[in-house]
């Protein structure tokens, strides 16, 4: 609908709901999440302390986890709203058409075609971004599942899974966090500073050059209808009934999801370590460090022969000095739970510091 010469009617004041509450959602889940997958790093740590301390920031991070899917449950009963009582079409469905227009936007950069390609409603780099959301969400939230609830999970499949959980979900929230910060806050906030998400309008010059062939249908008269009262009111009353059903469905399942299994939340209770000795690692042996590496069960996380297994970094051949690894072992990184003396001595701290040197 056409407001003034200038702007247009892009989303509703429930898309920009929902495009909030994904703003905040997602950004606390990177700040909670990144510092978890990088807890080895001095600045994670610092970041972790401001928070509160890792038990804070688990905690943190599965209160806006359930934020992120209880707007997706919302955001799955509006579009279904609008397919089924407004009869909206899927214009964020990708087509055969998309991958022409993708084509003729890189000849058109490369300065190699002369016209910007004449785009819909939603082009196709809008459609990718949607459907990414989409897809990551979902495997956010399976994977998320897992390693949630880790016990229940290894009851009915592998345990072996509960790692690669980990992986799958740390790799995709990094790739989600790059995209937005290169793709999404260029394309929306760098090349032009659209407002359409906050404002609901968009420019006639944005339209012209992302939304061509839309603003051509504006223009022409050849807008979206809405079906008559009567029928819309007769759509309403069968999805207010499809609608109370699904929202009693998901909601139930999202409670039983985050009260399934009080696990991972809470670490082992904190050691206070005032002080560390010095580790003497000309006292070291490397076959008793290896007996120490087994008992203390280190190969579970490091691998067998400290080669690591991934998200956790390789220790084989360490260049941390003694120090700083029995600082390491006494305190925990990120995950790692921490090792009081009455746990591991410093003798086998030495053992074990000797031994993943001495590893090829």
């Amino acid at each position: 609908m056409v407001t003034n010469k200038k702007a247009y009617t892009r989303f509703s004041a429930s898309d920009r709901m929902e495009h909030f509450v994904l703003i905040i959602s997602f950004t606390m889940l990177g700040v909670t999440g990144l510092p978890q997958r990088y807890g080895e790093f001095e600045l994670a740590k610092q970041l972790i302390d401001l928070l509160g301390g890792i038990e804070s920031v688990r905690v943190m991070h599965r209160f806006f986890a359930v934020m992120l899917m209880a707007v997706s449950i919302y955001h799955g009963g509006a579009v279904s709203y609008k397919l089924f009582v407004r009869r909206v079409r899927l214009s964020m469905i990708p087509s055969l058409t998309d991958l022409r227009h993708a084509w003729q936007y890189f000849l058109y950069n490369l300065g190699l075609r002369k016209e910007h390609p004449k785009m819909p409603r939603f082009n196709f780099g809008e459609k990718a971004e949607y459907l990414a959301v989409v897809w990551g969400t979902i495997l956010m939230v399976i994977t998320g599942f897992m390693l949630w609830n880790p016990v229940v999970t290894a009851r009915y499949i592998s345990g072996e899974v509960i790692p690669a959980a980990r992986a799958a979900h740390s790799a995709e929230a990094f790739l989600a966090i790059a995209a937005i910060v290169i793709w999404h806050m260029y394309n929306v906030h760098i090349k032009r500073f659209n407002r359409a998400i906050f404002t609901g309008k968009i420019s006639h010059e944005a339209m012209e050059e992302e939304h061509a062939l839309e603003l051509e249908d504006i223009e022409q008269g050849r807008v979206y209808q809405p079906p008559p009262v009567e029928v819309m009111l007769k759509r309403q009353q069968v999805f207010t009934v499809y609608a109370a059903m699904m929202t009693a469905i998901l909601a139930g399942g999202l409670v039983y999801f985050v009260s399934l299994e009080d696990t991972a939340i809470e670490t082992v209770p904190r050691q206070s370590f005032e002080q560390i000795n010095d580790i003497d690692v000309t006292k070291g042996n490397a076959t008793l460090g290896e007996i120490v590496w087994l008992e203390q069960n280190c190969h579970s996380c490091h691998g067998e022969t400290g080669e690591g297994v991934y998200p956790v970094l390789p220790l084989a051949q360490t260049t941390s000095d003694p120090q700083a690894f029995a600082i390491a072992i006494r305190r925990g990184p990120a995950d790692m739970p921490g090792y009081p003396v009455n746990q591991i001595s410093d003798e086998e701290i030495a053992h074990l510091y000797v031994w993943l040197q001495s590893l090829d």
